[in-house]
């Protein structure tokens, strides 16, 4: 083989796992954004939060105070799936730029036994980068859960406005 071929078959090989180091990159970026909007959705609960303006609630503020606590129960836990996901994202962008020093040094050095433990670096990062995925997808349905959470008091509360309205203005005759 001549050392052009072989050059560019070792920079072929080195391309794929920069790629998937790129698509990491990208999940990375999307996951902290993530992890920025629970943050500021905690920072909001925590400025709605309203103490008790007597020994009593009301049930409005009753009502109020407890979906706050079951949002903040599961934002707690949306934020801590996604430090997992980020650590796994991380831990398979080192995994990919291991492979590629790894395919480097096998192509340089003229050792093939090399080339096994760039299958295996590979495969390592692989698995972390699909761990990662799979936490996303549960990230993601908490993150609708949270959401429907929300929208349905809303939702009750909503009505609750609305037949005291509907009591409140006279009935035409």
């Amino acid at each position: 083989m001549n050392p052009l071929s072989s050059a560019l078959a070792v920079l072929s090989a080195m391309i794929t796992p920069a790629i998937l180091i790129s698509a990491c990159g990208m999940l990375v970026l999307s996951t902290s954004n993530r992890l920025g909007r629970v943050v500021d959705r905690v920072r909001d609960l925590a400025d709605n939060f309203e103490a008790p303006s007597g020994k009593v609630l009301s049930d409005q503020q009753a009502a109020k105070q407890s979906m706050i606590f079951d949002q903040l129960d599961l934002f707690t836990n949306r934020a801590r799936l996604l430090q997992r996901i980020l650590t796994s994202l991380y831990l398979a962008i080192g995994f990919f730029v291991l492979t590629t020093v790894d395919i480097g040094i096998a192509a340089t050095a003229g050792a093939h036994r090399f080339s096994l433990v760039a299958i295996i670096l590979g495969l390592i990062g692989s698995s972390f980068l699909c761990y990662g995925s799979v936490l996303l997808i549960l990230e993601a349905r908490l993150g609708f859960i949270t959401t429907k959470k929300e929208m349905d008091f809303l939702l009750r509360l909503s009505q609750r406005y609305a037949s005291r309205e509907a009591k409140r203005q006279p009935r035409p005759q």
